[in-house]
């Protein structure tokens, strides 16, 4: 239960993980993209550019987009190898030096991802649904920090938004991965990418390595609207959540084990857990308008 961000110290910044631009395939410049989240109220925000040699290998100096109340973290969305499928590796990257060493010849996907990791960075499995990684594929990755369980483009692009099947399995496997949201924004015509998906990290400070912290300790909750302000856990015995108005409060546990209450306007539960016999436990929050926040998987040991 180590990981949950709720009596941290500091509040809960709102930041978008992974984003494109021109520097890639996105339709925005670095400089307009960054201007966008920050109008719009984010704390934060990494821009994920592929690093592929078509595009020249980027990670986007966006150190000059930086205010005093909005901050950048760089990554890249790193590309070597392949998958089962035969599809390329996507593996989102946060926090990244910007000198990091574009791939060697025969690197495999994994090995770019431990780099990463040794690098400094918050490592994720990006978007498996939407690309058909399956459970070996994820396991051949090594110790990374985070499944994406949400991508906002993918939702419109073919309908995978939601990678929580694939978790849900791992952590029945006892994998302790760390749930991430994230627009995927591109910005293009026709595709709902900004402001759909977003992590809220509890940090004493909206800085790069105060939030890089806080990430690899798993001070953080994702969400596609709903707030979570408090989630209490006594092991073998109850969880109280409070929360932004909800339809729907869940507590999901190992294979269908789970607890649930239903209503209107929800801001509060108390779930009886005692017969529950699950190592892990996770939080889900859903409002009126089918918009859900998930806590971290909570662990009792």
């Amino acid at each position: 239960m180590r990981n949950l961000p709720f009596a941290a110290a500091g509040r809960f910044w709102r930041g978008n993980l992974h984003a494109h631009s021109t520097l890639s395939d996105g339709a925005q410049t670095p400089e307009a993209i960054c201007r966008d989240y920050r109008e719009v109220g984010y704390d934060f925000l990494a821009l994920t550019d592929h690093f592929m040699e078509k595009y020249a290998f980027p990670i986007a100096d966006t150190l000059p987009y930086r205010t005093d109340s909005f901050t950048t973290i760089l990554g890249a969305e790193l590309h070597a190898g392949q998958i089962g499928n035969g599809t390329v590796w996507h593996i989102l990257a946060v926090g990244l030096p910007a000198d990091f060493a574009i791939p060697s010849a025969g690197e495999t996907g994994p090995q770019l991802a431990q780099r990463a990791m040794a690098a400094g960075a918050f490592v994720a499995i990006a978007h498996p649904s939407w690309y058909n990684l399956s459970e070996a594929d994820a396991l051949s990755l090594g110790p990374v920090h985070a499944v994406e369980i949400f991508n906002g483009i993918a939702g419109g692009d073919n309908d995978c938004a939601d990678s929580w099947p694939l978790l849900n399995v791992l952590l029945d496997r006892g994998y302790r991965y760390f749930a991430v949201a994230a627009d995927d924004a591109h910005r293009k015509p026709g595709y709902t990418d900004f402001c759909e998906g977003w992590v809220q990290v509890k940090s004493t400070e909206n800085t790069p390595d105060a939030l890089l912290a806080a990430l690899k300790a798993g001070h953080f909750y994702a969400s596609t609207g709903p707030e979570i302000y408090d989630v209490q856990v006594v092991a073998g015995k109850s969880v109280t959540v409070r929360c932004s108005p909800a339809a729907r409060i869940f507590v999901t546990g190992s294979d269908r084990q789970g607890r649930r209450l239903f209503g209107d306007g929800l801001t509060e539960a108390e779930f009886d857990i005692s017969e529950l016999k699950s190592p892990y436990l996770r939080v889900t929050v859903r409002d009126a308008k089918g918009k859900r926040a998930w806590t971290n998987p909570i662990w009792f040991a």
